[in-house]
């Protein structure tokens, strides 16, 4: 394993311009970014979007493509963001010039050996383990297992975290994360500083917004830890440091741990994290701040409590299908989107692939499948992939007829166009051969209709247009896709759930 920011800049690049790092989530297999990014990096040949533009892009709207994931299955939802392939290029190519990389090396640098432990760094896999397996295998160890290990230390364990972190943090901050702020300030003009040539790409692809970097990338994850880690820096700057005050902070991206022996400390410690924060447009969320005096209790989260002891129930407690559907339902209603219901569906996927013949119950089943996803559409990748195995046990009529069912419940849900997409590739396969109409552009592009995803309004370059046609994302047909989601296609929902 190895910390991306130990790389070379020519092998930081390659990992910034693969697919998985340019969208951080599954996407059915038929669907790919990563031939439009080739063929970009063809036509920048290194260089930045500057040439081929006629006006600047700030002055556009929807020059990303914003869609939305829904949390909870009614008015709240996370944003993600596939931002515009030129200045992602473009912006990759500018971080990972050489000397540039070398500059971003050394900042990141003298952000460690301080009193935050930073344990979110990005990491390589240097096997065939993929980069989030390792990730999560890092997160494992660093922040959990040592949590565990401070009750040997520590009487206490406050968590925070940062209330929409990406969506707030200010952009000229990023600037004062690779120089410092004096500098950045006196140089606020100088197009040539590098903190401010990432910052004027993000801005470009933001309408010029300061606030706020998109969501959903590799890329944004590493400038979201360029900042965190100069925040981390002025909180060691401005944390006491009189040996009778013994505490200690782990930081896991946005996501604060702190421990000490009162709660006095805990408090001040509190108070210092929440300035400094405050000082680069974030702010701590008051409803997951909470304090425990027990570290090895607070040190694991309540859903992952509770899927432990489910998972320790084994299936002689819920010897049916439609029994393990209902305690998983049960869970669901108690902690729904939760990291610990996610594992557990997935779980629930990789078993139940030994069912072979259709259950009496099958509706049933899939009633309550369904109802999962529909509580916490954040399952629905992993719920998609059940029902697919459940239906395809039907015969041909019936299995019109269920999915139907379920394409109706789960339209109920607003705001939700990923969800759209995952549901499209299970009702549109050549078996089941429902046609699947939704206003989300992805999934009308996958219908072989016209739709924009990013707006291009302000390039000039024919040779840039043309390496940007939407079409070249689907590498394959939705029809000729197998009726049961396979295991490979929702790898990263697998992986990222295992962090609970």
């Amino acid at each position: 394993m190895k910390k991306l920011i130990e790389l070379s800049n020519i092998e930081a690049k390659s990992h910034f311009l693969k697919g998985s790092s340019y969208f951080n989530n599954d996407f059915p297999s038929y669907i790919s970014f990563e031939p439009i990014l080739v063929n970009v990096t063809d036509v920048l040949d290194g260089g930045a979007f500057g040439p081929f533009q006629s006006t600047k892009p700030d002055d556009f709207s929807k020059v990303n493509y914003n869609f939305l994931s829904n949390k909870d299955g009614k008015f709240a939802w996370r944003p993600l963001e596939l931002i515009h392939p030129a200045i992602y290029v473009s912006l990759v190519n500018t971080i990972c010039d050489p000397d540039n990389w070398k500059k971003i090396q050394k900042r990141f640098s003298k952000f460690e050996d301080g009193i935050v432990e930073c344990c979110s760094a990005p990491v390589m896999s240097l096997d065939s383990q993929s980069d989030t397996a390792k990730q999560i295998t890092s997160w494992w160890k660093r922040i959990e297992q040592k949590s565990i290990e401070y009750s040997l230390r520590f009487s206490h364990i406050l968590h925070t975290d940062v209330t929409d972190c990406y969506g707030s943090l200010y952009t000229h901050s990023i600037s004062w994360a690779i120089h410092d702020k004096k500098e950045s300030k006196e140089k606020r003009a100088d197009k040539s500083l590098l903190g401010n040539k990432i910052d004027s790409h993000i801005r470009a692809s933001r309408c010029g917004q300061t606030n706020g970097i998109s969501q959903g990338s590799v890329l944004m994850d590493f400038i979201a830890e360029v900042v965190l880690g100069y925040v981390d820096e002025r909180i060691n700057l401005n944390l006491p440091t009189d040996k009778k005050y013994n505490f200690h902070i782990l930081r896991y991206r946005d996501d604060y741990r702190i421990f000490a022996n009162s709660d006095e400390l805990v408090e001040k410690i509190l108070k210092v994290i929440s300035s400094e924060l405050r000082e680069v447009g974030m702010r701590l969320g008051v409803s997951k701040t909470f304090l425990n005096r027990n570290v090895v209790e607070g040190s694991i989260k309540p859903d992952k409590l509770a899927c432990i002891e489910l998972l320790d129930l084994g299936e002689t407690n819920a010897n049916t299908i439609q029994k393990q559907l209902l305690r998983l339902h049960s869970f669901g209603q108690r902690f729904p989107n939760s990291g610990a219901l996610r594992r557990l569906v997935s779980e629930f996927h990789s078993n139940i692939n030994t069912m072979t013949k259709r259950p009496d119950d099958l509706e049933v089943q899939v009633a309550i499948a369904t109802d999962i996803g529909f509580v916490s559409p954040g399952t629905f990748p992993a719920i998609a992939a059940i029902l697919s195995h459940l239906i395809s046990l039907a015969s041909t009529k019936e299995k019109l007829e269920l999915w139907e069912k379920v394409r109706k419940k789960m339209a109920r849900v607003p705001y939700n166009g990923y969800l759209e997409i995952w549901l499209q590739r299970v009702v549109q396969t050549k078996e089941i051969g429902l046609k699947f109409d939704s206003v989300e552009p992805i999934c009308k592009i996958v219908n072989g209709e016209t739709s924009d995803l990013w707006e291009n309004g302000w390039i000039t370059s024919h040779d840039l247009k043309n390496a940007l046609e939407v079409s070249k994302i689907i590498v394959g047909s939705v029809s000729d896709t197998e009726e049961v989601v396979q295991p490979e296609e929702i790898e990263l929902f697998k992986q990222n759930a295992w962090v609970y």
